[in-house]
């Protein structure tokens, strides 16, 4: 009688372990036709990253995985699985109805450091600290308002711009022979400086080189694939390459710089109280006093992450 027992539950349970399994095997099949496609060809640990090394455009090769794929698709970069959208309907539907899906970016050791740990408005994860941000970005910095307030920034610059170009063209004889990727880059420092921090920089100052290399440093680190992102346990092989160093050293300069713009902000306006214009440290400022918030070492570091 025991033995039938024993049976009949032995049964029982493999029934059960048995309709489980084939459930978990369904729904994952499904699961897995809701996926965009991938192409071919991953390998471990770098996923698809090779297939981005033939000296080819990346915007010609995601155009032909496209042909291939469909409008949207799957790609492996080392450990993180990105989405390359190649439809425009496919990209709304991602930026509006599925827009709290995306903000989020990748965790990196770069953008640790360099990012204040996660708190820059471009890196931050979504939720109430991003969705201020982003608020305050789109209508203190990015508002038509502002833009138009700012619009002689931009009309100032590209004038002087080319007024250099022609003084470079009559010296020259009607031909020069000029680098305009340095100076096109001179060109975009000074209106970001200005509309930022309200300060006219000049290309071949040693202030404005030394933000350019550190601006050029920190969007070079933050694309670059460290080892710390894929595999953590030998992540000390990016202290013995330099990587961490440089990380380091890109983030102490930066922090100087727009640091040195937020305390001389703060000192004119001490001196002489809000005149003309605001630039966007300005109005970080104000909204700052308006909410009697102390400027400390800490108050800075978080104007530092908004600017």
């Amino acid at each position: 009688m025991e033995f039938q027992e024993q049976l009949h539950f032995a049964l029982a349970f493999t029934k059960t372990i048995a309709i489980l399994v084939v459930t978990i095997l369904v729904k994952g099949k499904k699961r897995q036709k809701r996926k965009p496609p991938e192409p071919d060809g991953a390998l471990p640990f770098i996923g698809h990253l090779h297939l981005f090394g033939n000296n080819q455009l990346l915007h010609r090769i995601f155009a032909d995985m496209a042909n291939k794929h469909g409008p949207a698709f799957l790609i492996r970069l080392e450990i993180h699985r990105a989405l390359v959208v190649n439809n425009w309907k496919v990209a709304k539907e991602c930026f509006t109805t599925n827009d709290k899906v995306f903000p989020t970016r990748p965790k990196s050791i770069a953008i640790k450091y360099m990012g204040y740990d996660y708190k820059m408005l471009g890196f931050a994860p979504y939720g109430p600290y991003w969705c201020n941000m982003r608020k305050l970005a789109m209508v203190e910095l990015l508002s038509s308002r502002r833009l138009e307030l700012l619009k002689h920034v931009r009309d100032n610059e590209i004038g002087s711009f080319i007024k250099e170009l022609y003084k470079q063209s009559v010296k020259n004889g009607g031909v020069a022979l000029l680098e305009m990727k340095e100076r096109i880059g001179d060109l975009a420092t000074n209106i970001i400086v200005r509309m930022v921090a309200g300060k006219i920089y000049h290309g071949t100052s040693e202030e404005s080189r030394r933000f350019q290399k550190a601006l050029s440093d920190f969007f070079y680190l933050a694309g670059l694939f460290l080892v710390s992102d894929t595999i953590p346990f030998l992540g000390w092989l990016d202290v013995v390459m330099g990587n961490i160093g440089k990380i380091k050293r890109t983030t102490k300069e930066l922090d100087f710089a727009i640091g040195s713009w937020v305390n001389e902000h703060r000192e004119r306006r001490l001196d002489k109280g809000i005149e003309g214009n605001q630039d966007f440290i300005d109005v970080m400022l104000s909204i700052m006093d308006e909410n009697n918030v102390p400027v400390t070492p800490l108050t800075r570091i978080q104007l530092r992450n908004r600017v």
